[in-house]
């Protein structure tokens, strides 16, 4: 919940850094649950109101709960493409990749296959790596051209020989 609270306060229209994939998916995922929940208690009042629907004054249910439905998704179109942008800014794509969901058939599996990718390491051109304040303080991370610093293997010291008594 913790990550779709920080996309739809923080990072509602904001289409410029970088979403790593917890992000992403936490979102989409708390996301769907929402909407599982949503629909179920709106199928529930629709069963226990039952044919009352027709025949009473209660017609203005259906009406309202169809309403608020549309309004949930509405609310929920520009913090989605913002992070789905940002999500593609993360693994070094220019957020115009996002039309391509829009290719009938391969598009939407495209669009699948980069948000699973993992990010870049170290910065890119859209903003600095989003996993970069919970790497170590002693791991550095390569920037844009660098090339990962090598590893050095511990000196062995020479065996301290012991003085005769």
């Amino acid at each position: 919940m913790k990550w779709y609270l920080k996309v739809m306060r923080e990072n509602y229209a904001n289409f410029d850094g970088r979403a790593r994939r917890k992000e992403y998916w936490m979102f989409s995922l708390s996301f769907f649950l929402i909407t599982v929940v949503i629909y179920s208690l709106a199928g529930l009042l629709v069963v226990m109101m039952g044919d009352t629907i027709n025949y009473t004054s209660n017609e203005w249910v259906p009406g309202v709960l169809g309403a608020a439905v549309v309004i949930y998704f509405l609310i929920h179109i520009i913090p989605g493409i913002a992070l789905t942008v940002r999500r593609l800014h993360d693994i070094g794509k220019s957020g115009w990749w996002y039309f391509i969901a829009f290719t009938p058939y391969v598009g939407s599996l495209i669009l699948f296959i980069f948000s699973v990718m993992p990010g870049q390491v170290g910065e890119n051109e859209w903003g600095p790596d989003p996993k970069a304040s919970e790497t170590s303080t002693k791991q550095k991370v390569p920037g844009l051209g660098e090339e990962a610093p090598k590893e050095e293997a511990p000196k062995e010291e020479a065996p301290k020989e012991e003085a005769p008594e």
